[in-house]
């Protein structure tokens, strides 16, 4: 390494790095959503190539202490040195907006259900930024949660690692009287439920945020699944 500055450089590349990646996959995820075109099939395809290619999925947005971070030290830092950033700020807006467009496929689902999501309880599964721990720094679950406050539903929140900040204490008492669940992290207890307790509990709708459930399966069984891009 050359320098400090240098070794400092190379983490802020790294997480801005995957950060432009998930971006990018994040807009497909939109367009595709609109061309009826699977994402993760598609993703999944291109990783076959044997070279270059470097899959990233997308989800309800990004989390964590960096990735969400440090693209902002290297945007600042070069504005004050004369110079803008202009690919990196569209990568930070276009992941800042995946929980606005979450909470959209939820008001979508809900539309096919015949459901108003005005006053509907809905019922937010994960608040942390990541699967099976309880890390909630720049989680995007709660910019989800007042998204879906915005259209007037009625959020509960579970999440069995942050007890703490979740709004109920179980999973049954979370999909108690919901119409519509988000999977908003993918820990193991979420992303092994079965469509038949969603069903027995009477929910319509279900919206995998970070697209770790069966699609063809909660389809088969009678729900409205909306992932992210598929």
């Amino acid at each position: 390494m050359g320098s400090l500055k240098e070794a400092e450089a190379v983490k802020v590349v790294e997480n801005s790095f995957r950060d432009i990646n998930i971006a990018f996959v994040n807009e497909l995820a939109m367009s595709f959503s609109k061309l009826g075109i699977d994402v993760v099939n598609v993703i999944n395809g291109a990783a076959t190539k044997p070279f270059a290619f470097m899959a990233h999925y997308p989800g309800v947005g990004v989390g964590g202490h960096c990735i969400p971070v440090d693209p902002y030290y290297l945007i600042d830092y070069a504005k004050q040195n004369g110079f803008e950033h202009d690919f990196l700020k569209l990568a930070r807006k276009i992941n800042s907006n995946m929980p606005k467009f979450t909470a959209e496929r939820v008001a979508l689902g809900l539309n096919e259900a015949k459901i108003v999501i005005n006053g509907a309880k809905i019922a937010v599964l994960g608040l942390a930024y990541k699967s099976n721990i309880d890390d909630c720094r720049e989680s995007p679950a709660f910019p989800l949660i007042k998204a879906l406050e915005k259209y007037g539903a009625n959020v509960v929140s579970y999440d069995p690692f942050v007890l703490n900040k979740s709004t109920v204490k179980s999973l049954d008492e979370a999909v108690k009287d919901s119409v519509a669940v988000v999977i908003a992290t993918c820990h193991d207890q979420f992303k092994n439920l079965e469509p038949e307790y969603f069903l027995k509990n009477g929910i319509k709708v279900v919206v995998d945020g970070r697209n770790c459930l069966q699609k063809e399966k909660f389809i088969d069984a009678g729900l409205i699944y909306k992932g992210v891009g598929r």
